[in-house]
């Protein structure tokens, strides 16, 4: 959806029309909930700050300036609330839930199901990679390359300069293959001992 239909559907809801609100929830529920639930690994609280973010922004919705995207500024109510979650967490999930491995796939060979379970591992492993970063650099990253936001998205969604958000997703892809290299080195010294 681009633009102009957000814009409608927001210029109809301040009109008094609120249900065109369900056409914005709609639209950006799954993009919403995989974010959150990309930032805590637990899909009850990406369920319930997704949930609050769509109440923030309609509450919010009069301050939405139209000149600008909606998704950025919906992210940005979005990320905030994820970022209350974790501050205030002492403990939050580390682990997704990935579905577990079938032994009985129905896959054609035996290298096929090596092959899939080597992409589940290695979607596990960048996985837990990714929950390791600081926040900011997780966010970063999460907009950038998981939703395929523009840098200039990112940097609105994250309310800094496009050169602020370059550099911090170049900070954590650098923290990224240092996690990863500590992770591949701690798994060939067990597997040699």
């Amino acid at each position: 959806m681009d633009h102009l239909d957000d814009l409608q559907c927001i210029c109809a809801v301040l009109d008094g029309n609120v249900d065109a609100y369900s056409a914005i929830v709609e639209r950006y529920q799954k993009p919403i909930f995989n974010l959150m639930y990309r930032m805590t690994g637990s899909r009850a609280d990406a369920l319930d700050l997704a949930q609050d973010a769509f109440i923030r922004a309609f509450e919010r919705l009069d301050r939405f300036q139209k000149d600008k995207k909606f998704f950025p500024w919906l992210y940005t109510i979005a990320m905030n609330q994820a970022r209350n979650l974790l501050r205030n967490n002492s403990r939050v999930s580390q682990s997704c839930c990935h579905d577990e491995w079938e032994g009985c796939s129905g896959l054609d060979y035996p290298q096929q199901q090596e092959d899939l379970m080597c992409s589940q591992l290695d979607t596990r492993v960048l996985h837990d990679a990714v929950m390791q970063l600081p926040l900011d650099y997780r966010e970063a990253i999460v907009l950038r390359y998981r939703e395929e936001l523009s840098m200039e998205d990112v940097a609105e969604a994250l309310e800094i300069s496009v050169s602020g958000a370059k550099m911090r997703i170049h900070r954590g892809l650098k923290k990224l293959r240092d996690i990863l290299t500590a992770f591949e080195t701690k798994s060939n010294d067990s597997s040699c001992g």
